[in-house]
């Protein structure tokens, strides 16, 4: 007999400001939104695996230049795109992670063969490419993920010296720019995907939590998965999905309240804004988050889409 399924997506969360969205930019980030969930749906209704259903739905958002991861990633200090993504399938809690790729089209794609495909976890840089090339992988040029949005918020952060924007040209500029996915299949599987440009002026190799099992990305089957969005070294350090897991696996907290634990809790309190997005093992889906909004979608066990963008929606 086979399960329900759902997908839950999420392309950052923080500060987006009514006041500066046109309508035109509205209507464009909730197509894109829309066509990312309906991706890694299809393949669900197909009774094709989680995992594959995560990494389609991210796929689309890498390939917008609305959010920051592929085609649309910040920019480093030395006016370079470095991503990092990570994914995990929860039926043996497999898992795959890149990091500081500069040439890979769909990071999130290179994770999921990171998984399949070697003995490893994690790969970063020189060597993430090196096995991506070995893995048939085309070698994408810089100048396919620049985009002027990006470059304008770079020199703008260089001329103050910060690494977040202070005031904003666009709505979304203090936005913690990470796409992710969380996805339950017919036979019980749940999966998690998260990718992300990073931040805008990093310097020296910096990694966030997109890329750490743990941190960025978690599933486990019978139990949740989750996909975070924020501030990377508060995650980090509060290791923030696998808190939520571990809420719900030693407490057994639901979904919502296991998520809302986390993300208000002593991560806000440290200073660590952002949010998630979980799917727990009966499908049930909670998006949570301490900041104004969260460019979010789903599709629920009953097949209604849900598309949003602000915290009082």
């Amino acid at each position: 007999m086979s399960q329900p399924i759902a997908i839950a997506i999420h392309g950052g969360a923080g500060t987006i400001l009514r006041a500066q969205m046109s309508d035109e930019l509205k209507q464009g980030i909730v197509a894109a939104l829309e066509q990312s969930v309906r991706a890694g749906h299809q393949l669900l209704v197909q009774g094709g695996d989680a995992l594959d259903a995560v990494v389609a739905a991210v796929r689309v958002l890498e390939d917008s230049p609305y959010f920051n991861a592929g085609k649309g990633s910040v920019l480093t200090h030395q006016e370079m795109v470095e991503m990092d993504a990570s994914v995990m399938h929860g039926l043996h809690m497999d898992a795959g992670a890149v990091a500081g790729v500069r040439h890979i089209r769909n990071p999130v794609e290179l994770a999921r063969d990171v998984m399949r495909h070697s003995d490893h976890v994690l790969l970063i840089g020189d060597g993430a490419e090196a096995f991506a090339f070995g893995q048939g992988y085309d070698y994408t040029e810089q100048d396919y993920f620049f985009t002027e949005r990006r470059y304008e918020q770079l020199q703008a952060m260089k001329a103050k010296g910060l690494f977040a924007l202070s005031e904003s040209k666009y709505p979304d500029d203090k936005k913690f720019g990470t796409v992710g996915a969380v996805a339950l299949d017919q036979h019980g599987n749940l999966a998690a995907a998260t990718s992300t440009g990073g931040i805008t002026n990093k310097k020296f190799g910096r990694v966030g939590d997109s890329a750490l099992i743990g941190a960025g990305t978690v599933a486990e089957n019978g139990n949740v998965a989750v996909s975070t969005t924020g501030m990377g070294e508060f995650f980090i350090r509060k290791m923030v999905a696998g808190d939520v897991a571990a809420r719900m696996r030693y407490l057994k907290e639901d979904v919502h309240t296991a998520s809302e634990q986390v993300i208000q809790g002593e991560l806000k309190t440290l200073g660590g804004e952002g949010g998630l997005i979980a799917l727990d093992a009966s499908g049930e889906i909670h998006f949570a988050m301490n900041s104004s909004g969260m460019y979010r979608a789903s599709i629920d066990t009953q097949g209604d889409l849900l598309v949003k963008i602000y915290a009082d929606e």
